[in-house]
């Protein structure tokens, strides 16, 4: 593993750091939670900003539309732009995050062509089609069926936990192709647009009051085979793609933004006399190591990404387990040195508070990643 940086890459660093300076205080305000279309607005007028700038897409391959840079400048872009205060990618991370760097590995030549420019342009949105509620955790158990049906499938189930199904135009869809064979193995991976018959999208609302993901529920919807991402039945295989994306990159810029909180905690506590508690300094200076050790572990991530062709590996696992819990106590601790004002779902870090429970299931149970650490990384045997 490489820690240090080269000459270019700090150069790289340096023109990013200027070009954020220029743009960001031209920015409009952000719009409410509750504004989808308006948020929707918002988030792919800054990707369009990124795509005339040259850093949409920026370590996909040239020939998928990106730029063809290294997974190391990747990571100094989400860092700088993170440390700058840009806009995350909100809308757009599952078409940017885990769809669109999916068909860039495993889409054909038509695939890549219509669908990863307009996700790197922000022309549209994706959705994530794989949660099911009888399923739980075991997402090799999913129920929803695909009949094929001359050059289509025909689709009927139910999703949940669908993020930003109220505003995309596609979906990342598994679908169950092959009842009779193993449950791993009868798995397809399938693009649904979001506007064919069939396709009702009921938000859920969450613990924090807002409703950033839905229940889908598919009558007879018909995809067109072409849609598929992968042979028929091979699903899972790429469904392992998508997940070491999400697990292995996806959260890279929330870990700067949690040492930035961890700072202004530590402020807070100074301000309001509660760094008096040694208890409570403890408490910060430990999550400020283990936020420095989960970026040197995201480096780490980041340098063998570099050396297997740009696809996360199962360290992704590792580092998605140990986030989950550390953000939460980053929360408690903030809680603590909030005191009363931490109800206070106005104040600073109350939501994200609440959003941090939620961590430990998503992309992911951490029960389902220590069986992935468990079995893959230390050769355990599995569980029966």
């Amino acid at each position: 593993m490489d820690l240090a940086y080269t000459e270019a890459e700090e150069e790289f660093r340096g023109r990013l750091r200027e070009w954020l300076a220029g743009v960001l205080p031209g920015l409009p305000r952000k719009p409410s939670p509750d504004d989808w279309p308006a948020r929707r607005a918002y988030d792919t007028t800054w990707q369009r900003m990124l795509y005339d700038a040259g850093y949409a897409g920026l370590h996909w391959p040239a020939d998928a539309g990106g730029q063809g840079a290294t997974p190391i400048q990747h990571l100094i872009f989400l860092e700088e732009t993170e440390k700058a205060g840009a806009p995350y990618v909100g809308a757009n991370f599952v078409g940017l995050l885990h769809a669109g760097p999916t068909i860039a590995a495993e889409g054909t030549a038509e695939q890549r062509a219509r669908w990863l420019p307009p996700v790197l342009r922000g022309d549209e949105i994706w959705c994530q089609g794989f949660s099911e509620p009888d399923a739980g955790s075991d997402l090799a158990a999913l129920r929803t069926r695909a009949v094929r049906d001359g050059d289509d499938y025909v689709v009927s189930g139910q999703k949940i936990w669908t993020s930003h199904a109220e505003v995309a135009d596609w979906c990342e869809l598994l679908v169950r192709t092959d009842p009779g064979a193993p449950k791993h193995r009868g798995i397809s991976w399938l693009a649904m647009p979001m506007d064919a018959p069939g396709i009702t999208v009921r938000p859920l609302r969450t613990l924090a009051g807002s409703t950033e993901f839905a229940e889908v529920f598919l009558d007879e919807v018909r995809v067109p085979v072409r849609n598929r991402v992968g042979a028929e039945n091979d699903g899972w295989r790429v469904t392992m793609v998508t997940l070491s994306f999400e697990r292995g990159t996806a959260f890279v810029g929330e870990v700067v933004a949690c040492r930035r909180t961890l700072e202004a905690v530590a402020a807070e506590a100074r301000r309001n006399g509660r760094w008096d508690d040694p208890v409570l300094r403890r408490r910060l200076g430990r999550l400020n190591a283990e936020f420095r050790a989960l970026w040197r572990l995201t480096q780490a991530n980041v340098s063998e990404s570099e050396r297997t062709g740009g696809v996360p590996g199962v360290g992704g696992s590792v580092f998605k387990l140990r986030y989950s819990g550390v953000r939460q106590e980053l929360y408690e601790a903030a809680a603590e040195v909030l005191g009363g004002d931490a109800f206070d779902l106005d104040r600073e870090w109350a939501l994200d508070r609440l959003s941090s429970l939620s961590y430990t299931i998503a992309a992911g149970t951490s029960q389902i990643q220590r069986d992935i650490v468990a079995e893959r990384i230390l050769g355990l045997p599995k569980g029966r």
